[in-house]
């Protein structure tokens, strides 16, 4: 299979509503919140991407816009440079109005992952 190939197949996607105990007093949604949907979609992007064992080396994140309560949400993962124990997946969140067309994106990110084996020493990635 090709590097494009794989990359194509690793694309990960999650689809979830914004409900109020996601949310902090100003109802929209908590960054941490975010970061840790984004920081999972890497990890199973990454993982679907070669089969391996990762952890998370480290992370950059641009929160653009505020996430109201009561929109939908989607979160991809796409693997975006593969190094030789690490790759580097970018993540982003849009947003969609629940009853309107008005979608955006809210948060970008891009996060490092390292390969590891059972012994949880980097491994190779391909």
């Amino acid at each position: 299979m090709s590097l494009e190939e794989r990359i194509a197949k690793s694309r990960t996607t999650l689809f979830k509503a914004v409900f109020p105990e996601m949310t902090n007093h100003h109802n929209m949604m908590h960054g941490g919140k975010a970061m840790e949907l984004m920081d999972e979609i890497a990890f199973m992007t990454a993982t679907r991407f070669c089969r391996k064992g990762f952890v998370t080396a480290g992370s950059i994140v641009n929160h653009k816009k505020p996430i109201p309560a009561g929109t939908l949400i989607e979160v991809v993962g796409e693997v975006v440079k593969v190094g030789k124990t690490s790759l580097k997946v970018s993540v982003k969140i849009f947003v969609e109005e629940m009853y309107t067309d008005n979608r955006f994106e809210g948060v970008d990110a891009q996060f490092t992952l390292v390969a590891i084996d059972q012994n949880k020493k980097p491994t190779l990635v391909l």
